[in-house]
């Protein structure tokens, strides 16, 4: 049974950082797409950040510069670090993961939530300003 646990969200001012984790457990894809979602009230989740088997990574505009995706594997840990967080990054932040063919790469990681698998619990990123 594959499981997605997340943590590291919080509270913080404008300008702040914050470094969420992602522990998965029971996934052993060929190849995957594994990253993270953002969802604020009453909207759809929207794709921040992206990595996939080779090592490849993809963000969304509003992010690059600021956040940062990368995995420890040998403890199948992804992590999504976050610096000079602005207000609008307030979100419920969602780990997920999806199989992917043997030779796809991150740019055919999918942009709709509905196309993904597995998902975690959320954790929650508050940003004042």
């Amino acid at each position: 049974q594959v499981q997605l646990v997340e943590s590291g969200g919080g509270s913080v001012q404008s300008g702040g950082s914050l470094r969420l984790s992602c522990a998965a457990s029971g996934y052993h894809p060929n190849n995957y797409c594994m990253g993270w979602f953002l969802q604020r009230p009453g909207k759809a989740r929207e794709r921040v950040a992206m990595f996939s088997m080779d090592g490849r990574t993809a963000y969304v505009d509003s992010v690059k510069g600021r956040f940062t995706i990368s995995q420890y594997s040998a403890r199948n840990t992804l992590y999504l670090q976050m610096n000079n967080l602005k207000p609008e990054d307030t979100a419920m932040y969602y780990c997920t993961a999806v199989d992917l063919p043997i030779d796809y790469t991150v740019t055919h990681c999918p942009m709709s939530g509905r196309l993904y698998n597995y998902w975690g619990q959320g954790t929650q990123v508050t940003v004042s300003s």
